[in-house]
This record gives structure tokens, sequence and C-alpha cells, in this order.
């Protein structure tokens, strides 16, 4: 078991350098709703929240990038994949290979598949882009192991190293990543997702065989001013990653800043979780924890605390697993509330269901987490509310309230 510092929050107006014309934006196209709905009936499952579980036992805890170089930060544009998904792309090598990835704090390393991926789509139905060592003339072949154990499998690679590069001219040099072999661990939702990777956005303390996170290698490089990322998540729009600073024209008022409990996954106390119906004296639950993640699409709580919400919320399970609710009653849902340091965040109806034609899912899912460490996430559909900001250095996590 680790142990956790006990932390507090503060609430902490920050002095951040705004976002200057040279901003960088990197179109990505826009996936709609109904696909991320589909995926949700056909997998059951959030492969990186499901990982991220994974992650936590076997630990036993366990866009838009906008990057700061001169103390000026640069935004590259991440992609709403269905008001669940959101991604942007990076290059890597000389000369330099594009791809989609997801900006993930809920792991640590760079992986994306390596030229003859088995299970990495085809041609015709989801189709990756592969990094082609032979290509770049900056690449250096690792050969350590890289291997993922996903809940429906493993992803299986080995570890190379390469050039990395964020907006258009960001280049963190010798960064270790993953390139796999075999994505059968991932499974339908992979092969129907719209990205090719994941870059992981966690500290070096969860990252496998411990190498240096993009972020510290950045900041160690002198890349990035500051240790730190906020990220915009668009409401079926483009969203905006930050990296070495802030975007001041996302956000109003202060941030409320968090410590965390693990300088390992984002992992902050929740005061508690309650519905418009759970009354003053009553609750979903009280004196919790939770994870901050941008790589899990939907709020997950432990299956009872996610059925007593359901049931407060009017909301009915399906044969397929799904939390629904009747689209035109959408707007009369009771409002849900997480109490984070005591500051109370709120949410109606249409900010946690996503809508596909006429079926309309709660965009709250039960997943199990290991006894002893943190019981709830909070993924997507949590920050897409709030502009939220990650410091590493001073290891907190902040929200503010969103700019319209």
């Amino acid at each position: 078991m680790v142990t956790r510092s006990t932390a507090s929050g503060l609430l902490l107006a920050l002095s951040f350098c705004s976002t200057s014309a040279n901003v960088v934006k990197i179109p990505i196209s826009k996936i709609p709703d109904d696909e991320m709905v589909e995926i949700h009936i056909q997998s059951g499952k959030d492969i990186l929240s499901k990982q991220l579980a994974k992650n936590l036992r076997n630990s036993a805890l366990a866009t838009d990038i906008a990057i700061e170089s001169d103390a000026e930060p640069e935004n590259i544009v991440i992609r709403d994949f269905q008001n669940a998904q959101y991604f942007g792309n990076v290059k890597i090598g000389t000369p330099a290979q594009t791809f989609r990835v997801i900006f993930d704090t809920g792991s640590s390393n760079l992986w994306v598949p390596r030229k003859g991926c088995q299970n990495c789509g085809s041609k015709w139905i989801g189709r990756k882009e592969k990094f082609d060592p032979e290509r770049s003339s900056s690449f250096v072949e690792d050969g350590k192991p890289f291997d993922i154990q996903y809940g429906s499998g493993p992803v299986e690679g080995t570890f190379g190293q390469d050039t990395l590069i964020l907006a258009d001219d960001i280049e963190i040099m010798d960064q270790k990543l993953g390139l796999i072999d075999d994505a059968s661990g991932l499974g339908f939702a992979f092969t129907m997702g719209k990205f090719d990777g994941i870059l992981g956005l966690g500290f070096n303390t969860i990252s496998i065989l411990g190498v240096e996170t993009p972020m510290d290698n950045a900041f160690e490089q002198g890349v990035i001013e500051k240790n730190m990322f906020a990220f915009y998540l668009g409401d079926n729009e483009d969203g905006e990653l930050t990296i070495g600073g802030v975007d001041e024209s996302r956000y109003v008022g202060d941030f409320h800043m968090v410590d965390l409990l693990e300088a390992t996954y984002w992992e902050i106390k929740l005061d508690n979780v309650k519905t418009g119906r759970s009354g003053a004296t009553g609750g979903i639950v009280g004196d919790t924890t939770a994870i901050v993640d941008s790589g899990t699409s939907m709020i997950t709580g432990p299956t009872r605390y996610i059925s007593k919400l359901a049931q407060a919320v009017g909301a009915r399970k399906t044969m397929t697993g799904q939390l629904v609710v009747d689209c035109d009653r959408v707007h009369k849902m009771p409002e849900i509330t997480f109490q984070i340091d005591k500051k109370s965040y709120t949410f109606k109806g249409e900010d946690v269901v996503l809508q596909s034609g006429s079926m309309c899912i709660l965009a709250f899912m039960p997943l199990e987490l290991p006894k002893g460490g943190p019981e709830w996430i909070l993924g997507d559909v949590f920050m897409r509310k709030y502009y939220t900001v990650f410091d590493i250095e001073n290891k907190q996590v902040g929200f503010a309230e969103l700019a319209h």
C-alpha cells in the first residue's frame, strides 16, 4: 500500500503567461457523437479507464497542445471525438511522421504502432498510422520490452528513441517511446477509435521502466519554462491543450488549486458526490478520492454508487449495460455535484449525457478500482465543464470556470 500524504486544496489566483499571437493551431477532423455511442454499445468499456484500473491494481495503489517557449505558450488544437474522446497530432522522427494521439493524464508513456503492427487496423477499417524506424535518421533502437496488459489482452512492442515534435517546431530530443507490434489487447474500441497512440501526461513514478516522460524531458531540455499543462475540452467542438502555461482566454476568475494525494496519477480528495434529490443530509458518497484523467471518456465510480446515482437521476440500464435516460427528460434531471476541497462543481443533465439520435447515454460508468486507492475517475465529462490545469512541479491540479 502506498502511503498518502495529507493534502489540502488552495484557492489561488495564478499569474501565468497569456497566450500570444504565436499560438500554433493544428487542425484535426471532428467525429460525430453517434460513433462514440456505437463504440460504447459494441465494446461495453472505456479502454483507457480499464487500463487505468489495471495499472492501479498492478502498482497496489499503485488537441491542441500549447507549449511555452521563451515564456510564450503555443497551442495545438485537439479534436472532440463524440464528446467522449479527444486527440491531437504529434510528430516523431526525422523527417517527421505524424500521429494522432490521446493526451492521457492517466498514464506516463508515449506509444504508437510500428510498421507491420498486428491488429492495428486495416487499409479499409480502422486504419492507423504506423511508425517506420527506417525512415527516420534520428531513430535509435532500444530493444527493451514495452508491454501493457489491458482488460481484454496485451499490447506488446519494444522501446525506441527519437525526436518528438509538438506543434510545428517544439522539439523534444531523445524521447523514449513504445513501438507497438501487436495491439490485439485494445480490441474493437481501438479499431474504431480515431487515434493511433497515446501520449501520457502522468508522473515518472508510473512510467513503464521508469523512462522520462515527454513533459519532464521538455522541461529539462528547456523547451518549456514551466512544468505544467492545461486542458480546454470543447463541447462538440475543437479543444486545446496548453503546455508550459495556461491560455487566459479560456477561463474566468481564479483557479481552485488542490494538492495531490500522490504524485503518481493525478489523485485528489473528493469530499462528496450528491444529486439534487439527495437532500442536505444525504448523498451518493462522502469522504472518498478521485483521479482527474483526460484519458477516460466518462466519469467512473464504484458500482454501488453509480447504481445509486443512476437511480437518483432516473437512468436505467440497457441489455448492453449502458445507463440511459429519456432524451426528452434530460433537461429535467437533478443536478449532480462533486465537492472538492469544500468547493462544489455542479453538472446539469445536458452536461453528463451523450446523445445519438433518440438514445441518450448517462456518461457515468461503474468501475471497481483496487481497495485502498482512489474510487472515482473524473474523466473528460468533468474536464469539459471546467478549465483544468495540471502543475507537475507543485503537484497540484486546479479548476476554473470556462470563459463563454
